[in-house]
C-alpha cells in the first residue's frame, strides 16, 4: 500500500494544482504498481507554513516561490 507525502509551502499552488499534483503522482505510482493497487494507493499533500521551510539555513516564503515559477 504505497503512501506518497508531497509537501510544499503553503500558498504556492492553487487548489487546482495541487489536485493535478495528487492526480499526476497516483497515476505515476499506479503505473509502476499495477492497476489492482489502486483503491490502496494514497497520496496526501503537506503544506508548511510560509517562511518555515528552509534550504542550507535560508528560510523561504511563498513569495518568492510564486516569483520563481512566474520567472520561469
Amino acid at each position: 500500500m504505497p503512501f506518497v507525502d508531497i509537501k510544499v509551502i503553503a500558498g504556492v499552488f492553487s487548489d487546482e494544482e495541487k489536485r493535478r499534483l495528487v492526480e499526476g503522482v497516483s497515476e505515476a505510482v499506479i503505473a509502476v504498481e499495477g492497476e489492482a493497487l489502486r483503491p490502496v494507493t494514497h497520496v496526501v499533500i503537506t503544506e508548511t507554513p510560509s517562511g518555515g521551510w528552509a534550504i542550507g539555513g535560508t528560510a523561504h516564503t511563498a513569495e518568492e516561490v510564486r516569483a520563481k515559477r512566474a520567472a520561469g
